[in-house]
């Protein structure tokens, strides 16, 4: 239940309330991350007023601040093909206008789109807390500690490479729902390639981080191994997980090709 609203105009003022432990107090962003808080008495500070709506290109990286829109990203020309596809897929027009790329992620579970898909950017997360500066941690490192991480501060920017390929595919039961297998790979100028896998646990997994993408469809198809559920067996998954990262090779390649 919120028992308390409040509108900062300032970065200070927003970050002394987040430091509060009475009561508990939290980011409102687009409002869809606290709906899924535990039913308890929680403060909300909304974050609109504070300049994090920004999508700036800088060189190879692409800033997001906390508090853009899914809508607003997709819109912006600014994102890979690829992110877009997994922006589409991960909500409906309604749910995107509202619903922030910071917020999204602290609510992801391992049948996110975008989570999966940004994952494979290996993109870097801005926090700070009051009288701190600002940290920043990999998204990858970040995610397994988000409850702890986030307690008592405020995620400002995210931080995206413009350098990387991205390829993102998956199988769902219809087009309109959330995958039971998705996988995306990043693919750096070096050679580096991430893949990561989604549609299955508390979070997506990554698989593969190495110089080349040599043995990915294997790795894919090893961490799916046991990745039952209702919704899909753990055979079923692990097969096709490793075909989705194919795909993905396949599509950096003819597009580096083009």
């Amino acid at each position: 239940m919120i028992v308390e609203y409040h509108r900062p105009q300032s970065m200070e003022e927003a970050l002394d309330l987040l430091a509060r432990s009475q009561p508990r107090t939290t980011v409102l962003g687009g409002g869809l991350f606290v709906n899924q808080e535990q039913k308890e008495e929680i403060a909300v500070v909304d974050v609109q007023s504070l300049g994090l709506s920004d999508i700036q290109a800088k060189g190879n990286k692409l800033v997001l601040g906390s508090a853009v829109t899914l809508q607003e990203l997709l819109v912006s020309g600014q994102a890979p093909e690829a992110l877009e596809k997994s922006i589409r897929h991960q909500d409906p027009y309604n749910r995107r206008q509202v619903a922030t790329v910071a917020g999204t992620l602290m609510a992801a579970d391992g049948r996110s789109p975008f989570t999966t898909a940004l994952l494979a950017l290996d993109p870097i997360l801005e926090s700070v807390r009051a009288g701190e500066e600002a940290k920043e941690d990999h998204l990858g490192d970040f995610l397994p500690l988000r409850a702890e991480r986030l307690s008592g501060a405020l995620v400002t920017n995210l931080i995206i490479p413009r350098n990387a390929a991205l390829a993102y595919e998956y199988v769902a039961r219809s087009p309109a729902d959330l995958p039971l297998v998705s996988a995306a790979v990043g693919q750096w100028p070096s050679g580096r390639t991430r893949v990561v896998l989604g549609g299955y646990g508390d979070q997506p997994v990554m698989v593969l981080d190495g110089p080349t993408p040599d043995g990915a469809a294997a790795a894919a198809r090893d961490a799916y191994s046991q990745a039952g559920d209702a919704w899909a067996e753990a055979s079923y998954r692990s097969e096709v997980a490793g075909v989705l990262v194919e795909r993905c090779l396949e599509g950096i390649s003819e597009e580096k090709e083009g």
